[in-house]
């Protein structure tokens, strides 16, 4: 384990500021202590000063007297914010949150009677409610203050930090943090773990926004569900909805189940057939999306990650080589090449195994196959083109891999009225549901399965060197993000089967596809239309935008990061485009590591390190959540990554 090194010449007492109390924030605090009680000098004293307008522990996300309607993304299995790492200082305490479900649900200690009926059913493999989870960062913190080390001391200040400004003294630098109640903290150190901030609305919102309150209208712009009032939402009324992201779900549970209606199973128990009995008070949900349907649905797996995939080509060996030969990779041309052959052997190696009546000889088929995908063929020929010509001859026309037509079930299609249309997105739900529960025997969730896991190894080529700008913006942030999200992040299967008893009820129908929203002053009436669809335009006098703020640092409403950009701390990061075209990203130009940002002028601000969403512009997908390691199957380096990031931060605060 690394020493501090921290000298006792120095000042005997170590002042932080911690400005942000959610997971990332109590992440950086439980590596303070962690680092701090391993090795710290004789006398010397530490001061964290935990600033955050909401609970610390939960933040503003995860605080457990929201909705038990909303759930995590991820199963019980799956976060963390506990490291499980041997190069790093034992935690004081704490563990995996599926670790701390199973202690709670013995003796259930601080719990009240939600948390513990939720507990009496939930497995490893279910997905919690964010409730729930927000239960688990408050105890555990709790665990933590309990265990304070000798010579620290944690203080709590439930309010908003608006600025951090440098002083100079005589023995070291720092900044004085001035919170939003007048008090003005002097400390060494600042840790920004902002988390989800609010931002400006774009233009279309703006303008949706005055329509509504001059034409008496109701819009809901981008706002975490939680804090929406969803009784401000009238029963029985058509309403827009725009997104059918994950907050889509969060928006569709509000407004029925929310309201007193109830799911039933529907047929034989276990089928996955629901039926949805309406309680009287649902407004007609009307939902619009560029791809015109949901994200696909998590698939039924007993890990994170299918047990049955390898990854053959898109490895982490694969990427020390580029490593090694001092090539910084190029995300078209270098990665994506390696995780389609992995997405397309996933695919046929599954439905060889699953479905060998549709491949002829399917023996002779996956060894020419694996021939065919070797990475020789990318400078021999088109490889591509080989394997799609294997494909061609050997698999039934019904049975062959369209890998970006999963992500777009509606693409080419047109409708002649949007009942045609409902009834096609109700099956492609049903189908897409059915496709989950098979899990490790079905072609295509294996396929997705295999874009997941790579995008595990890929969140580590992005932050350890990353990639070239222009495949930053071209490829990984131009059409991988959108395409992967779209299959491999999706809701648990049970809310596809759900929208699809709602949508078999006439509680909820669709736009279509690439959707045009306009405001109608004359009818006082927000629309839309899609062009795919043959139909009259969908009018409602209400339109909810599902989706979170934008988490764009240069669009904030931080007073915070405003100060602090306006006083040349920290600046947007800047990429060039293919065309040499400065263009600007969605988070903070940092230097790695630790994380510390970048001043107007490109001095590194001493002093000052950032963890979590505002590093989207350097990470990818790791700012967000820790993966606990799995008992089985391989444990990927982007999985604890974050938690990693906070101790680095930890070490160096305290080493200094």
């Amino acid at each position: 384990m690394r020493k501090l090194g921290l000298s006792v010449a120095k000042s005997q007492t170590n002042r932080v500021a911690l400005i942000g109390a959610g997971p990332r924030g109590t992440s950086v605090l439980e590596r303070l202590l962690a680092n701090w009680a391993a090795d710290s000098p004789p006398g010397a004293t530490l001061r964290v000063e935990v600033v955050d307008p909401y609970p610390a522990g939960s933040g503003h996300v995860w605080q457990p007297e929201q909705s038990r309607l909303y759930l995590m993304n991820t199963q019980s299995f799956y976060p963390t914010l506990i490291p499980e790492d041997p190069e790093l200082a034992p935690p004081l305490t704490g563990g995996s949150f599926d670790q701390w479900r199973e202690a709670r649900r013995r003796d259930g200690e601080g719990l009240n009677d939600a948390e513990k009926a939720e507990l009496a059913t939930l497995e490893s493999h279910d997905f919690p409610s964010r409730a729930l989870y927000g239960r688990y960062l408050r105890q555990t913190l709790a665990g933590l203050l309990e265990r304070l080390p000798d010579g620290v001391e944690v203080t709590f200040h439930q309010t908003l930090a608006v600025a951090a400004r440098p002083v100079k003294r005589e023995k070291e630098d720092g900044f004085d943090v001035e919170l939003a109640n007048g008090v003005t903290l002097t400390v060494g150190s600042v840790v920004l773990a902002l988390g989800h901030i609010e931002s400006r609305l774009n233009p279309e919102q703006r303008s949706f926004n005055s329509a509504a309150a001059d034409q008496g209208l109701l819009y809901f712009p981008p706002a975490p569900p939680a804090d929406v009032d969803w009784q401000a939402v009238p029963d029985n009324e058509p309403v827009l909805v725009r997104g059918m992201g994950l907050n889509f779900f969060d928006v569709m549970g509000q407004l029925t189940e929310g309201r007193g209606g109830k799911f039933v199973e529907a047929g034989s128990p276990g089928a996955g057939v629901l039926e949805y009995r309406a309680s009287g008070r649902e407004p007609k949900i009307i939902a619009a999306s560029r791809r015109g349907t949901p994200y696909r649905a998590k698939a039924g797996l007993a890990g994170y990650y299918p047990s049955s995939i390898t990854m053959r080509y898109l490895t982490e060996d694969a990427v020390d080589r580029f490593r090694a030969a001092g090539i910084q990779p190029g995300f078209d041309h270098d990665l994506w090449p390696l995780l389609h052959r992995d997405a397309l052997w996933a695919y046929y190696s599954t439905l060889a195994r699953s479905q060998p009546t549709a491949i002829k000889d399917p023996a002779q088929f996956l060894a020419d196959l694996e021939d065919a995908l070797q990475p020789h063929a990318h400078t021999t020929t088109n490889w591509e083109v080989e394997v799609g010509n294997l494909v061609e001859k050997h698999v039934v026309a019904s049975r062959r891999l369209n890998l970006r037509g999963l992500a777009a079930p509606l693409a080419g299609r047109t409708f002649a009225s949007r009942s045609e249309l409902d009834a096609a997105i109700t099956a492609y739900l049903d189908d897409d549901a059915r496709r989950s529960a098979l899990g490790e025997s079905d072609p295509v969730k294996m396929a997705i399965g295999a874009l997941h896991t790579g995008r595990a190894i890929l969140k580590s080529v992005v932050a350890d060197g990353g990639i070239t700008d222009e495949s930053w913006l071209a490829g990984l942030r131009g059409w991988f993000e959108s395409f992967v999200e779209g299959l491999a992040s999706g809701a648990p299967a049970l809310r596809s089967e759900q929208l699809a008893a709602l949508a078999r009820a006439g509680v909820v129908s669709f736009v279509g596809p690439d959707p045009k929203f306009s405001v109608d002053r004359g009818a006082k009436v927000f629309r839309a239309v899609s062009p795919w669809v043959h139909d009259a335009p969908v009018e409602a006098r209400t339109l909810i935008e599902a989706m979170s703020p934008a988490n764009r640092v240069g669009i904030n409403l931080s007073p915070l990061l405003e100060q602090l950009m306006t006083d040349g701390l920290v600046r947007t990061k800047i990429m060039m485009s293919v065309e040499g075209t400065p263009m600007q990203t969605t988070g903070l130009d940092v230097e790695p590591h630790p994380y510390r940002p970048l001043a107007a002028n490109g001095s590194i601000t001493e002093n000052l390190y950032v963890l979590g969403l505002q590093l989207s512009a350097s990470q990818w997908g790791t700012a967000i959540a820790a993966e606990a390691r799995p008992l089985t199957g391989p444990a990927y380096a982007s999985g604890q990554r974050t938690l990693r990031d906070a101790d680095e931060i930890a070490w160096s605060i305290l080493g200094r």
